[in-house]
């Protein structure tokens, strides 16, 4: 396996372990929020340690509470969450930040990671300086959305008709609308199935079949990654090749993976809660997103669908599931 590099804009946080007086006079809250509860496991997997070295121990000067649950569940878990009286808190999509925001103004929340544009949702000013209470890291799904339909194109190139599974609205609404009109330059009739539940995708699968798709491209959200193994059987059984946005979708069963190395993107957030904790407003602290990205392939996978895949787009991939 080849693994890319990451880049990140540094904006002045620092990423050495921090050991001074303050981190060990007081006790720092930290609670994460997640409509995920595989996501939430992995920011304590991934973030939690990464926190540790920084000098913030769970058990020793550092308190943690987790709060997961599904869509409808996200304006009280937000409420949970700011009742905690957290220095910080962790949310992992857009709808958990403004879940939160529906109870406290002024709570620092570092986003890790969020899928739609801060800007254009109004949750920053800016990237450089957000201004508010909201920072850390953001994906741009809708940005991943068309290249996962271009990539598609390219591994499928006789599919015309291209299902896109997102998140109902609002989420998603930038993501759907990008990767439609990507499809609309390549020659493509591209239509949107919503469902972000197990319950749902039976519904979205037969609105699928109705329309004949020959491929399916799923949008980046935390809920698909949780559900990667039934997604990645449903598009089997309906012989639809899919593209995500994780590698680890593709381990699944997905014919594609393309994204951001989620667990180094994800360590990154502890830079942000720990600056936080130092005293940093979260509103001067940039905003950072992903510059290189990993691709899979899953070879068992095209295999089973009966696909050749070309060789120039192995070529590129980091990743070849034998």
């Amino acid at each position: 396996m080849r693994r890319r590099a990451f880049l990140f804009g540094l904006g002045g946080l620092s990423t050495a372990t921090w050991t001074g007086a303050g981190a060990q006079d007081r006790v720092y809250r930290l609670a994460v929020i997640s409509p995920s509860s595989l996501t939430a496991e992995e920011i304590r997997d991934v973030v939690f340690p990464e926190l540790a070295r920084l000098g913030f121990v769970e058990g020793r000067n550092l308190v943690t509470s987790t709060h997961t649950g599904d869509r409808s569940q996200l304006s009280s878990l937000g409420r949970d969450a700011v009742a905690t009286r957290p220095d910080v808190i962790i949310a992992s999509t857009n709808a958990a930040v403004r879940a939160i925001l529906e109870h406290s103004k002024t709570v620092p929340i570092v986003m890790a990671f969020a899928g739609e544009d801060p800007i254009a949702t109004g949750l920053a000013q800016s990237l450089a300086r957000p201004g508010g209470s909201v920072t850390g890291l953001t994906n741009q799904s809708a940005e991943f959305g068309a290249k996962h339909i271009s990539l598609l194109h390219e591994a499928v190139p006789a599919a015309r008709r291209i299902a896109i599974l997102a998140i109902p609205p609002p989420r998603h609404v930038d993501a759907v609308r990008e990767m439609k009109r990507v499809a609309g330059t390549l020659g493509l009739e591209a239509r949107e199935y919503f469902g972000d539940e197990v319950t749902a995708y039976g519904a979205a699968f037969a609105g699928m079949r109705q329309f004949r798709a020959q491929a399916l491209a799923i949008a980046a959200a935390p809920e698909y990654i949780r559900d990667a193994k039934t997604l990645a059987r449903l598009s089997a059984e309906a012989g639809m090749p899919s593209i995500s946005e994780a590698t680890s979708m593709a381990h699944d069963g997905c014919l594609m993976g393309y994204g951001p190395d989620r667990v180094a993107f994800r360590r990154r957030a502890a830079d942000f809660v720990a600056s936080i904790f130092r005293g940093t407003p979260p509103g001067e602290i940039p905003i950072e997103q992903p510059t290189l990205f990993q691709f899979a392939i899953n070879m068992l996978t095209a295999k089973r669908l009966g696909l050749t895949i070309p060789t120039t787009l192995l070529a590129r991939a980091d990743e070849v599931i034998e």
